[in-house]
């Protein structure tokens, strides 16, 4: 026998498994779970989205496409962010279409990282940002955040994390896991310092289309930042196609094409039949778009009123569909309570702690479920909070 662990690299043997998978693990064995851990929507992708991929699959279009993706979804994408960015993107040297805008952030942080480069990732924050940066050779650098600012970024904040060894920071608003969204304001605040320093943003603006209470700025409109912003999107969250694996990165050519040979050699091509499912939604797809909107502010609406009521203080989140409530009052660990709530009432939620170290003394709930699951998972939660 072979001492299989000896042949593995450092960079595989001390990455953390993701901490959202250990409570999703913990919920799959137990019957009767109500899980508001879930980041994905609860909807069907639409219809018409789906007739697209079944005529293409009819029509035999099972080949590669190019490896930046078809020509025609790509012109869509640039149509639609000239739009929400008020900038050009050209479809043909500008554009990647990607696997997820997962595979578009692998790749976007291997084009740019040299070993020992310094990402800013702001905390709390999406679990695979500092993996990522590891992968890539980088050093990932959490920049903290407090819930009594609603986990905004401050300018201070930044200016004090850089150093001569910052490359870039990773921005996503609306966030995962806080639902915080940058006005455009304050993302010019941050501007300011990013261009002070020379770095690179890298904008997941993967929930763009999901914000409720006012118009979504991308950090690429802002004044001097189109050519440092590397912008990442996709169709998983808008559009409910996460099972679809098609995400896409818009940026200067140059960063472009580096990220391009990546995709080739590690990818090749997005799949070819969700392309064309992604070029029907962005056609024929906003009335859906717009309805889920609605019916997450709904909901929102009424898990951030329901948390406040039994002492889990919830500042409201402008988009995304999660809320980041305080669980400190019940002097349990993030950990703790999410283990205990799962256990006693079949609940299931995400340790704030998973995301980071601002994340200790709170939760992630996904509101992405039914009304009357939420209504029920609600109940639960009082109940078990009412013990402390």
């Amino acid at each position: 026998m072979i001492e299989h662990s000896h042949y593995l690299s450092n960079t595989a043997k001390n990455l953390k498994p993701s901490g959202i998978r250990k409570f999703f693990d913990l919920a799959a064995g137990m019957e009767g779970v109500i899980s508001l851990g879930v980041g994905e929507p609860d909807f069907v992708t639409s219809w018409n989205v789906r007739e697209a991929c079944i005529q293409s699959l009819e029509q035999g279009y099972t080949s590669y496409t190019g490896n930046a993706g078809l020509i025609e979804l790509r012109e869509e994408i640039s149509y639609y962010l000239q739009k929400i960015t008020n900038k050009y993107y050209n479809p043909k040297s500008q554009l990647l279409v990607t696997v997820g805008a997962s595979q578009a952030l692998d790749i976007a942080l291997r084009a740019i990282i040299n070993p020992g480069d310094e990402v800013l990732i702001i905390d709390p924050s999406f679990v695979s940002y500092a993996a990522l940066v590891d992968l890539a050779g980088g050093v990932p650098v959490m920049v903290r955040t407090k819930g009594e600012e609603e986990f905004k970024l401050q300018p201070e904040a930044l200016e004090a994390a850089i150093t001569d060894k910052t490359k870039a920071i990773i921005i996503c608003s609306p966030s995962n896991p806080t639902g915080t969204v940058l006005r455009k304001e304050e993302l010019e605040r941050l501007a300011v310092i990013i261009e002070k320093h020379d770095l690179l943003v890298i904008s997941d603006e993967i929930y763009s289309e999901l914000t409720y209470d006012e118009e979504y700025t991308s950090f690429a409109s802002i004044e001097g930042m189109t050519d440092r912003t590397i912008l990442i999107s996709g169709f998983s969250k808008a559009f409910a196609m996460t099972g679809w694996r098609l995400g896409y990165v818009a940026a200067n050519e140059e960063f472009l094409q580096a990220m391009l040979k990546i995709h080739q050699y590690s990818m090749l091509c997005a799949p070819t039949m969700a392309q064309y499912a992604a070029i029907e939604a962005l056609k024929n797809g906003f009335d859906d778009v717009a309805h889920m909107k609605k019916s997450y502010r709904q909901r929102r609406n009424l898990v951030v009123s329901a948390l406040n009521d039994m002492g889990l203080t919830c500042h409201t989140p402008g988009g995304a569909f999660y809320v980041f409530p305080s669980i400190r009052k019940t002097n349990l660990t993030s950990e703790q309570f999410a283990e205990q709530l799962l256990l006693e009432e079949k609940v299931a939620v995400v340790p704030g702690s998973v995301f980071g170290e601002s994340g200790e003394g709170y939760i992630r709930c996904s509101y992405a479920s039914s009304l009357e699951q939420l209504q029920e998972a609600l109940k639960k939660m009082q109940r078990f909070v009412d013990k402390f």
